[in-house]
């Protein structure tokens, strides 16, 4: 009997033969064979894909990080996935696998910071040049496509702005032109989206955020189909962009609890949008919670669940109050990152540029409307309202 995800999550092989509940962490760089032959003979079962228990060299991975590429390669249903130390490494990792001078690529303009960042200056320097889209218009991303364009970054939500785009037009679009497709999918996961069912050639997710869950450990994960599997094995295996096997045990260890973990930041964020929606110095909620918003449309469409991170628009002509609310905030952390079991909240300007926010070529929102971003963790619900009930108070 084939297993549900969930039960998946809990018991991912059948080798008892550590007998601990979890995989050891297998630390190496030098791997041992018994002959010249079977040295060779595992170097073309990694070429090929070919299931392994171990890699022929530590730049790989180990045993450790095999099992963690295993349990998200059912999840994503992916033909491979590759860890990276941090999850920006996982998008370096596909943006210098597959671009090559002389190429363009259409970015999602409400992506990463990071992400912006490496589209918008190091990829110049090698010649690629990065155009940026509309999130919120088809047509904007349709009619920048021209011969030279080799891939479409789509980040879905976007980063801080939680615009939510047409999946399946972008990936029919980008197939008729023969252009490769990559989605950003670290808020949904592949519990609730699996991107490359849809058609994506890669599905990126930060395994710091909600794989991890216990904000302790760094690293990324890119699911990637057949078609650009080689492309991607021959720049991994030479530029060492590995997830250690310590990182990967601790990633092992929040995947377990996952399904369990998006279920309470989904019911929590609920009840918080529930008080949110009706303050007003509170002008718009940024999250797929009502039925009659085109982004709500968009999320059911796709998505079968949803997790805890959102933002609020605050109307205020002083953006001193903005930072006094979040500096009050008690049980909201103020710190970057997400996805683990406590909330936070940071105040976005996405109108100048910094290291996390690099400026927006679309933007709708007016200059005295300030985007407060909020991670909703594990803690209370109540608890959470009261403190943001009593913070709200210094919004001017």
């Amino acid at each position: 009997m084939k297993k549900s995800i969930k039960t998946y999550l809990k018991h991912p092989t059948n080798d008892n033969s550590n007998r601990s509940a979890n995989p050891p962490v297998i630390r190496a760089s030098t791997i041992l064979f018994n002959t010249m032959q079977e040295l060779y003979g595992h170097e073309k079962k990694i070429k090929r894909n070919q299931k392994i228990t171990h890699y022929s060299y530590g730049r790989y991975g180990s045993s450790t990080t095999i099992e963690l590429e295993n349990m998200l390669k059912e999840l994503e249903g992916a033909f491979h996935v590759f860890l990276t130390g941090t999850g920006f490494g996982g998008i370096s990792l596909a943006l210098m696998s597959i671009c090559r001078p002389g190429d363009e690529i259409l970015v999602s303009d409400n992506v990463y910071g990071p992400t912006k960042e490496i589209s918008e200056k190091l990829l110049k320097e090698f010649k690629i040049n990065a155009i940026f889209y509309n999130p919120e218009s088809f047509y904007d991303l349709k009619s920048k496509i021209s011969k030279k364009t080799k891939m479409i970054l789509v980040e879905n939500p976007g980063s801080n702005t939680f615009e939510f785009q047409d999946l399946s037009k972008i990936v029919k679009l980008a197939k008729r032109k023969k252009i490769y497709t990559f989605l950003d999918n670290t808020w949904g996961t592949p519990l609730y989206l699996k991107p490359l069912k849809i058609g994506f050639d890669m599905s990126f997710s930060s395994a710091t955020k909600y794989y991890s869950g216990h904000s302790d450990a760094m690293g990324g994960s890119l699911a990637v189909n057949k078609k650009v599997f080689k492309s991607i094995m021959f720049f991994y295996k030479l530029s060492g962009y590995r997830m250690s096997a310590d990182e990967a045990y601790l990633i092992i260890r929040g995947l377990r609890t996952l399904d369990t973990r998006l279920k309470q930041h989904f019911e929590n964020t609920l009840k918080i949008i529930n008080f949110l929606k009706k303050q007003k110095k509170i002008i718009e909620i940024l999250y797929p919670y009502k039925p009659s918003s085109r982004n709500y449309k968009l999320w059911k469409k796709y998505y079968s669940g949803a997790t805890g991170l959102l933002s609020i628009v605050i109307k205020s002509k002083k953006k001193s109050s903005v930072i006094r609310f979040v500096n009050s905030l008690e049980l909201f952390g103020i710190g970057y990152s997400w996805g683990g079991f406590e909330s936070l909240a940071i105040l976005q300007d996405l109108k100048k540029q910094t290291e996390y926010t690099k400026g927006r070529h679309f933007f709708r929102f007016k200059k005295d409307e300030h985007i407060v971003r909020l991670h909703i963790g594990l803690e209370d619900p109540k608890d959470l309202i009261f403190d943001l009930k009593r913070s709200l108070k210094y919004i001017k």
